[in-house]
């Protein structure tokens, strides 16, 4: 399904259901139940970049490849992390990835 995607170039498995859970701190039963759905809202909500780096940073990519894929230094990196983590969390992003945020354009 989502074979030629962002996230599957850098994980074996469509894992980022749970890791949407993890970092927006929702339950996987609240998340939309089809994962190109909720795939489609998680590229809504966060740019190129800050969707590879998820991607990348979920599959334990090392922190020194993320920095030359991106042209990052330490501290640059570790911003950016902060950003996309804190996005994550904002209501806003959160909602947009819950069933019922799917059902308000049916």
């Amino acid at each position: 399904m989502l074979e030629n995607s962002v996230w599957k170039q850098y994980n074996d498995t469509n894992s980022f259901r749970e890791c949407i859970a993890k970092y927006c701190r929702l339950s996987e039963i609240d998340l939309i139940e089809d994962d190109k759905a909720l795939y489609n809202a998680l590229k809504a909500k966060l740019t190129k970049k800050e969707l590879k780096l998820f991607a990348m940073d979920s599959a334990n990519v090392s922190d020194e490849t993320i920095k030359s894929e991106f042209s990052l230094n330490d501290e640059e990196l570790e911003k950016a992390k902060f950003k996309l983590y804190k996005k994550l969390k904002q209501d806003k992003v959160r909602l947009a990835f819950r069933a019922s945020s799917i059902e308000d354009f049916e």
